[in-house]
């Protein structure tokens, strides 16, 4: 299989957002270390909460509320490929604030940056999740929009230890409470208007992530998840992509779902 980057950073600049469950930062990581290796000037940052990154994610990390600040930074770091930004460390010091939309905005106008790779979302680390009123914050100017999912939750009965927002979740997925996670239910919630893709800007190329497909079950479930999202006769995404996203990024299936007669 075609590695993550060429798939979904086809273009020579741009920005990509990560909405939905668990894996959203391990792979904002591993896209942007990618980017840098090719020469590419590269911000990570979110609009709402990230964890602090580590050594290994990346060292050059700046903090400052104002986003003009940030670029002047910047500026004078031209050596380094690769800049975290956040506007704020929250009291734990694990956990770094985003900017708000606008700053994304601003960033990507700079011309510092050939690719901003943002945070959109917060699941709480559970691998599957509904959007609250206020979630997830999709920058207008995305240009990709990745919706991340585990595959480990299928079988499992819906509960808040699982997915986040479970209440919310079952709605949208049209499942009670305690009741085992189908692949027709994780279809609802991709489909679903308040769902996986909530205020997604119209331009963006939409992609959907299974993470978690380190068996052959997974990845089977994986395939029948991609034939019921192409019964929607507009499907919400252009790709589905299994694979993992731990210790690197790895790809196993490459679905379209927008078939052509």
């Amino acid at each position: 299989m075609k590695p993550i980057e060429t798939i979904l950073l086809r273009e020579p600049l741009g920005v990509l957002s990560l909405t939905g469950g668990g894996g959203k930062t391990s792979l904002m990581f591993h896209l942007a270390q990618q980017l840098s290796r090719s020469g590419k000037k590269v911000l990570t940052t979110s609009t709402t909460k990230i964890f602090y990154p580590t050594a290994e994610q990346n060292e050059s990390v700046l903090v400052d509320t104002d986003p003009e600040s940030i670029l002047q930074q910047v500026a004078s770091q031209r050596q380094t490929n690769h800049i975290t930004a956040a506007s704020e460390l929250l009291a734990d010091g694990s956990k770094l604030k985003g900017f708000p939309s606008e700053a994304i905005d601003l960033f990507e106008k700079s011309g510092c940056f050939d690719w901003i790779l943002v945070e959109a979302d917060g699941s709480a680390r559970r691998p599957l999740k509904a959007p609250a009123e206020h979630e997830p914050v999709i920058p207008d100017n995305t240009t990709v929009l990745v919706a991340v999912a585990g595959l480990e939750v299928l079988g499992c009965p819906l509960a808040e230890e699982i997915v986040f927002r479970s209440n919310l979740a079952g709605s949208l997925m049209d499942i009670p409470e305690g009741e085992p996670i189908t692949e027709a239910a994780m279809v609802n919630l991709f489909n679903h208007p308040l769902g996986a893709f909530k205020g997604a800007p119209d331009q963006t190329r939409r992609f959907i992530f299974l993470n978690k497909a380190d068996n052959s079950k997974r990845r089977e479930a994986a395939a029948r998840i991609a034939a019921l999202l192409r019964q929607n006769p507009q499907p919400v995404a252009d790709y589905l992509l299994v694979g993992q996203a731990l210790n690197g990024v790895k790809i196993h299936a490459e679905y379209p779902l927008m078939l052509t007669p």
